[in-house]
């Protein structure tokens, strides 16, 4: 028999395989018997032995046999065919919504069944519903099945039973000998005491009935271990190279005479904390290189991150270059453009504004201006890579709250800013503490930079958490608050998801709050509003004239009024709590003594009383950031819809944090010893991605 490389090994060699189930396994990227075997079950059912009725527990899924005993269509609205099992033990109630006439007939009384699926609670005793089933003849002697049952991940036109079909036959060919390459250097195997590959895959498709599902589900089996290290390993190499292939890409190297930056930094109210200094310095020396920069900057909300990338940006006018600085919002946009024309423009730096909503002349000027260099130093959104935005000379781009883009997004974003095959250097700047197990496996491809200082003069904020019935005490403690010649927001969040309900919302609490506090001026912004509205209300509340700002979450991020001193949230239950310390960083940002008031309404949730315990107890950004992503995991802290979020085939990263620090090791030393073996590694867990494996 010639040994054969299951990774060449086409599936259409497999029984049962012609062109329309081949096309469907490469909808999920199987093409090889080497893609097949490394589809891996995400979750197993014990089929291994017959559970007795009268043993059967609800919420656990059993394998019954018996005797119909009774079989009849009842048509309450929708039809439904129930069934009644009986065994030596008892008796079960099987239900079915969906049936074909065939199967009405072969699921008759005195039909002889085996069936498996969830035991639940039903009116009169216990139930299945729609159990997968086989009938039973006297002539057949059926055996259960020898391992426990595995489920797949599928697609539609893929079932369950198809790719079980399937992966016999691969493990077939496994086991006759056909070659599976061991892609782990034996030092590896060795140090983390791991078994062989085929055993691992063998073990986790078939594992043997004596294993315990939980030990399975909870992914503490060493052949899972074995495959987790591997597929960990697959994405830290495919991270590090796209870093290292960057370092090999072309930039300009942007050197100034630090005139600018000098002038900048004597005009400022404040003297630049030491982390401040530590950052501009790692920036500068990187935008000196011949080679493009790809460096996050963290820092908590009011760390003043903004301030490093303006001396960023001055170095590059200084290098006769442009800058441009894009925000994910026209709100956070235009406070920056506010901060950098305030700052710059008195220095002689044209500062220009572009977002989607700028039209007409202003944007055909908006675009000359970037055209001809002008406009040394760019503001906008998202608009500002549109295709009719060209750059004279991209010298630098700095990127605020895109830290939530995957890989995927951050390399289309840096090939906008492309000419001539050089690359802007490029500066992502984070308000969310990134927790060391994202930075690791998301953000491996970017050097760090952390800013973990708060300039002086900041006071820490108080957060108290209260019930809804205590509202008349808040807005009394509003009313003295603005007597005292302090300002507060209030907060209005989101509800049900609908930004019109939540502005209706806000209004209706404005107009409330307004009644109440007759003395004080009351103001209301909420996302709905024109930007130049948002924009006016903004400056009179910035300049004091405005007691009361009521918002809705639009206020999020970007918003500095240092004479804000006390917040209170509405319903503070419905956010997560990034988004509660992003907001409760709107206060605090002067020397008076500030406040936040959480507000919240019965009954809580379980979750809903630790985010709130939390955000009392903490104002740290990390341990907030590390809290969040325990309790809601990666998926959902980086945005599920992000089609940049790393989608794991057997890993997880809150699980298997432990393996993610040996794969970050493992793949630096990888790198260095065998670089050979990084693109089958990289191609076997990610796929043809052109991004990864060719990055």
């Amino acid at each position: 028999m010639t040994q054969q490389d299951l990774s060449h090994v086409s599936c259409a060699q497999l029984t049962g395989v012609g062109p329309k189930l081949a096309e469907k396994l490469a909808k999920r990227g199987i093409q090889s018997l080497q893609d097949l075997l490394f589809h891996l079950p995400y979750r197993y059912q014990d089929r291994t032995r017959i559970t007795p009725i009268a043993h059967c527990k609800p919420g656990v899924h059993a394998l019954l046999e018996g005797d119909i005993i009774s079989s009849h269509v009842l048509r309450m609205g929708k039809s439904q065919m129930q069934c009644i099992l009986r065994d030596a033990t008892g008796q079960m109630q099987l239900r079915f919504f969906y049936f074909t006439a065939a199967q009405k007939n072969s699921l008759s009384k005195g039909q002889r069944i085996r069936c498996f699926g969830e035991v639940r609670y039903a009116r009169h005793g216990l139930e299945i519903i729609h159990p997968e089933y086989q009938i039973i003849t006297n002539q057949q002697d059926v055996s259960v099945e020898e391992t426990l049952h595995p489920l797949y991940p599928s697609t539609e036109g893929l079932s369950q039973q198809s790719l079980y079909k399937l992966t016999t036959q691969a493990l077939y060919f496994l086991e006759q000998g056909h070659l599976l390459q061991e892609l782990l250097p034996i030092e590896l195997v060795n140090r983390f005491e791991l078994p062989d590959l085929k055993t691992a895959l063998s073990f986790l498709h078939r594992p043997p009935p004596q294993v315990r599902l939980g030990q399975l589900e909870s992914g503490e089996n060493i052949y899972q271990k074995r495959l987790i290290f591997e597929e960990l390993l697959a994405h830290q190499l495919s991270m590090l190279r796209i870093k290292q292939n960057t370092k090999q890409e072309k930039a300009l190297s942007l050197q100034g005479n630090q005139q600018l930056t000098h002038q900048f930094i004597a005009n400022l109210p404040f003297k630049l904390t030491h982390a401040q200094q530590k950052v501009t310095e790692e920036i500068l020396r990187d935008i000196e290189n011949v080679h493009p920069m790809m460096r996050l900057v963290q820092g908590d909300v009011g760390s003043g991150k903004t301030v490093v990338a303006a001396m960023g940006l001055l170095t590059t006018v200084e290098a006769g270059c442009q800058g441009a600085l894009m925000a994910p919002t026209e709100i956070l946009a235009e406070q920056h453009y506010q901060n950098f024309k305030n700052w710059l423009t008195p220095m002689g730096i044209e500062v220009v504004w572009l977002a989607g909503k700028t039209k007409g002349k202003s944007r055909q000027l908006a675009l000359e201006k970037i055209a001809n260099a002008d406009a040394q130093i760019v503001v906008g959104t998202h608009a500002l890579f549109q295709d009719s935005v060209k750059f004279k000379c991209l010298g630098l781009m700095v990127i605020d709250e895109q830290h939530r883009f995957g890989v995927h997004q951050r390399l289309a974003l840096r090939s906008k800013g492309e000419q001539e095959d050089i690359i802007p250097h490029q500066l992502i700047m984070t308000a969310t503490p990134i927790p060391r197990t994202l930075a690791m496996s998301c953000y491996a491809d970017l050097d760090m930079s952390i800013i973990d200082e708060l300039p002086p003069g900041r006071t820490p904020v108080t957060t108290v958490v209260v019930s809804n019935t205590r509202r008349t005490e808040i807005i009394d403690r509003v009313k003295t608050i603005c007597e005292l010649g302090r300002q507060v927001y209030w907060v209005c969040t989101l509800i049900e998801d609908s930004e019109v309900l939540t502005s209706e919302a806000a209004e209706k609490t404005a107009l409330a709050l307004t009644q109440s506090l007759p003395n004080l001026k009351v103001a209301l912004i909420h996302g709905r509003m024109k930007s130049k509205e948002k924009e006016i209300i903004m400056a009179s509340f910035k300049a004091g004239e405005i007691n009361l700002l009521v918002a809705t979450t639009v206020i999020e991020v970007g918003v500095d009024v240092p004479n804000a001193s006390l917040m209170i949230i509405e319903n503070a239950e419905r956010l997560g709590l990034a988004q509660l310390h992003q907001l409760r960083g709107r206060v605090g940002r002067g020397s008076a003594e500030s406040h936040c008031v959480l507000m919240y309404q019965t009954p809580l949730s379980h979750v809903a009383k630790q985010r709130l315990t939390i955000m009392r107890e903490t104002t740290d950004g990390f341990k907030i950031a590390q809290k969040d992503l325990d309790m809601r995991g990666p998926g959902e802290i980086l945005g599920t819809r992000q089609t940049g979020v790393i989608q794991f085939k057997i890993a997880d990263l809150m699980r298997d944090k432990d393996w993610l620090t040996k794969a970050h090791q493992a793949a630096q030393w990888l790198l260095e010893t065998h670089p050979e073996l990084i693109e089958p590694l990289i191609k076997r867990w990610l796929g043809d991605s052109e991004q990864f494996v060719n990055a």
